[in-house]
């Protein structure tokens, strides 16, 4: 078990993040054709709409809850009287507002996208993939909430982000901290992970160019002449 540990948590959190950042570089150097959302409100509309907002909307803030609670380091929160008692209840009731949100978006998108005989044939096994992937991630994030109601200490907590910064700072003995954890954050962990490593192969991608947007902020002014 400790030689699972070491590598579903040492070693393959690199392989997922090397895949994840290279791949798409690859991706983009190499298929640009494909680089794309895939809109499908053409083909159907449905809920489209309200499942967009809800998932993404949600989706974002447990992605950038979970950056920055896992990766902040534990001295600042002690630097301004935070316990870690505290910020687990925070981190409990706002994972579970958003996750929430995004579970029903995600599955007023999945509903909309296997019902409709039109878009399901139109869809990759690729498309139908990371949002069955994604559901499982998120259930399994959601009932993570259950367990730590077991432990509002904040113990189990400090040790996922001191696994967390132990990973992004490229010290050794990460995966130490999550040796004796509860399973389900290690299914939710490894689940996450390999989001990552799939990321690349789906139409995911579009990600990028989302963040990638805010340089039109800065863009120069187009010249448009009248004729």
């Amino acid at each position: 078990m400790n030689t699972f540990n070491q590598f579903f948590f040492g070693i393959y959190p690199y392989i997922c993040l090397a895949i994840f950042f290279f791949g798409s570089l690859v991706r983009f150097d190499r298929e640009q054709y494909s680089w794309k959302s895939d809109s499908s409100q053409l083909l159907h509309d449905g809920q489209l709409r309200l499942g967009n907002i809800l998932f993404h909307v949600g989706v974002l803030a447990v992605f950038f809850g979970h950056l920055f609670g896992l990766l902040t380091p534990l001295w600042f929160w002690d630097a301004i009287g935070v316990s870690h008692g505290a910020k687990q209840i925070f981190a409990m009731l706002m994972g579970g507002i958003f996750g929430l949100m995004a579970l029903v978006g995600l599955i007023l998108l999945i509903k909309r996208r296997f019902e409709s005989e039109r878009l399901s044939a139109n869809s990759t096994w690729r498309d139908k993939l990371v949002l069955l992937w994604i559901l499982a991630t998120l259930l399994l994030g959601l009932l993570t909430i259950f367990v730590s109601m077991g432990h509002t200490d904040g113990h189990e907590m400090v040790k996922l982000m001191q696994w967390a910064q132990h990973i992004v700072t490229f010290r050794g003995e990460a995966a130490d901290y999550l040796a004796d954890v509860n399973i389900l954050f290690k299914l939710h962990i490894f689940m996450g992970m390999t989001f990552f490593l799939i990321f690349p192969f789906t139409r995911m991608v579009h990600v990028w160019s989302g963040f990638a947007s805010v340089t039109y902020l800065t863009r120069a002014w187009q010249v448009v002449r009248r004729r």
